[in-house]
């Protein structure tokens, strides 16, 4: 299992006074400092996070320990924020850290391979999967109850209804790539 999560991201600079703005990636985008502080992704430098206010969706505005210019905020554009995956509560039964799916193994209900899953996405209206097909390139499959019917992180796999990849079968058939 993994030891870090990535929390959010740090998007750029809000105001004089070092602000950042931050694409948090918890549940409720205000706790993304309610774990402790936030590391970057060598683990070098961190960060206490205090949230002063939602801007937008899962956008929140912070003010940042040991930034406290707008030049200093604008540097950390881009910046992944990582919290300790003990600081983390466990997730209750059927949801899931994103994190712990990156990488399970996909299958057919069948039982078939279809390839692995290479990340997820929500761009507003729902989770996504984004699987790459062993025959190569990627599809994005909804992350819905409909579409993948089981998830074994502890085997390190999740099954996907074929009818929702058709257009793996499609490939698959012509011979070509995704």
């Amino acid at each position: 299992m993994i030891e870090r999560v990535c929390v959010g991201v740090i998007l750029g600079a809000q105001g004089l006074r070092g602000y950042a703005r931050i694409r948090s990636f918890t549940t409720e985008p205000a706790n993304i400092g309610a774990y402790g502080p936030v590391w970057d992704e060598t683990g070098m430098r961190s960060f206490v996070v205090r949230v002063l206010g939602r801007r937008c969706g899962s956008v929140v505005l912070a003010d940042l320990t040991n930034v406290a210019h707008r030049s200093e905020a604008e540097v950390l554009r881009g910046l992944r924020l990582f919290v300790p995956r003990s600081a983390l509560p466990e997730p209750e039964e059927d949801t899931f850290y994103w994190a712990d799916l990156v990488g399970l193994t996909v299958l057919f209900t069948d039982g078939q391979p279809a390839g692995c899953v290479h990340a997820l996405h929500d761009f507003g209206a729902g989770t996504i999967l984004e699987l790459i097909v062993e025959e190569g390139g990627t599809i994005m499959v909804p992350f819905t109850q409909a579409t993948v019917p089981e998830v074994n992180v502890a085997q390190g796999w999740v099954r996907v209804v074929r009818d929702s990849c058709a257009s793996i079968d499609c490939n698959i058939a012509a011979g070509t790539r995704v």
